[in-house]
């Protein structure tokens, strides 16, 4: 983890096209400023934890439907027979 001191005003810069700008500073906490091409996604780290868990939720509801598919084509399949 690089860590930087910054004052309020001051940036750095990632990867050449993404600016986090310190905008203010104020009773414990630092208000930023992001400036970053359209195409990056940018999320607070507690939405960012929330988004995996639904991807998760999604892809093993994915497993289930698949699973339960399967099983229903074998049941119709056995049934023509």
């Amino acid at each position: 983890m690089l860590i930087l001191t910054r004052k309020k005003d001051e940036s750095i810069i990632i990867n050449g096209n993404i600016e986090i700008q310190i905008i203010a500073i104020e009773e414990g906490k630092v208000k930023i400023g992001i400036n970053a091409p359209k195409d990056v996604e940018i999320h607070r780290n507690e939405v960012f934890e929330k988004i995996l868990e639904s991807n998760k939720a999604a892809m093993n509801s994915k497993a289930s439907i698949s699973k339960l598919t399967e099983k229903i084509k074998k049941n119709n399949e056995e049934t023509l027979k």
